[in-house]
């Protein structure tokens, strides 16, 4: 999954990573992101997972598959298709097992069958989306969702005049299910080194580091005011730092007034007053010898995007896709 610019870490570099590995399928959210690493130099089979209809000409125009799940949907591709003599193009199919997103739902498969052996589409893959395959309190749902999975693939298989692949498991799944790893499997926030199970089974090393420098170092005297609103305030002599990040760059505003903590020289420096566009501020009161130009890490090495995104009360997807673009990518191979 490259979706969301790779979740953050940068679109053609990890989609061009595991080109090199020779990975069968890329997977992105819509047709331009597709479209892009197209233009890039990426050759891979690529799935549009949320193909809008007007997006046809560049979906045939850049050998894109997109993943087909409703009737309305099918019928714009169809059309389309049969408008330009267009055969055997490649389409996956979701279904719909209690994600409630997207995707066909079991009581119309027979209509679905009856559509495709007429349709110029060529089914790659037939897949769902487990709901809560991280969470073990869920487990009979998803041992539910696959039940019904697995009868709709019986249905279409029977119905089908030709062989496709399935797949279920998403980056949980992989960990806690070996057992439904089927034809593929679709990591996504594992590849970026995120143990997304409750389990935590799996020792996995985070691939990205976000990482900051003091633009300038102030003292405070008691009762002095930090940023907009003055909603930080010094209870002593402090020293604060102006770190380069804010929101725009992708660090919630969540973090302000000590909720968020930054690692400087080792240490943790929390957040004082609201998070600002452009710049943090953080108390490094008792570090010494601090400068300014100074490195400051956000999250990476001994900082977690998981405990980050703790504090801010989400989830590391949401950290590690809220990275602006903005934001230099450097990239290091070992």
């Amino acid at each position: 999954m490259v979706k969301a610019f790779s979740y953050g870490t940068g679109s053609f570099e990890i989609a061009s990573f595991l080109q090199f590995h020779k990975i069968d399928w890329l997977a992105v959210a819509y047709t331009d992101e597709a479209v892009e690493l197209r233009k890039s130099g990426i050759n891979t089979p690529i799935m549009v997972m949320n193909a809008e209809e007007n997006s046809m000409e560049e979906l045939i125009q850049y050998n894109l598959e997109p993943v087909i799940f409703s009737f309305r949907l099918l019928e714009s591709v169809d059309g389309y298709l049969k408008k330009d003599g267009i055969q055997q193009f490649a389409v996956h199919l979701e279904i719909e097992t209690g994600m409630h997103r997207l995707g066909f739902e079991q009581r119309e498969i027979p209509q679905l069958i009856r559509y495709l052996k007429e349709s110029p589409c060529k089914v790659q893959s037939v897949f769902t989306h487990l709901a809560a395959s991280e969470e073990s309190q869920h487990d009979a749902f998803t041992m539910e969702q696959v039940s019904l999975f697995k009868e709709v693939v019986a249905q279409l298989r029977n119905g089908l005049p030709y062989p496709f692949l399935i797949h279920i498991a998403n980056s949980a799944a992989i960990i806690r299910f070996p057992d439904l790893q089927f034809d593929m499997v679709r990591l996504g926030i594992g590849l970026y080194g995120i143990d997304s199970a409750s389990t935590h089974r799996l020792v996995l090393q985070e691939v990205a580091e976000l990482k900051t420098t003091i633009a300038q170092i102030k003292k405070l005297h008691p009762g002095e005011t930090v940023g907009y609103n003055r909603k930080g305030i010094a209870m002593g002599n402090m020293t604060i730092a102006t770190v380069r990040i804010g929101y725009a760059d992708g660090y919630p505003r969540s973090l302000a007034n000590g909720a968020g903590k930054m690692l400087v020289r080792g240490r943790l420096s929390p957040t004082i007053g609201n998070i600002c566009m452009d710049m943090t501020m953080i108390d490094i009161t008792g570090i010494e010898d601090v400068r300014e130009g100074e490195e400051v890490i956000v999250f990476g090495k001994n900082l977690s995007v998981e405990q980050v995104a703790h504090w801010a009360n989400t989830n590391p997807y949401e950290i590690l896709s809220g990275v602006a673009q903005r934001v230099k990518r450097i990239y290091y191979e070992d």
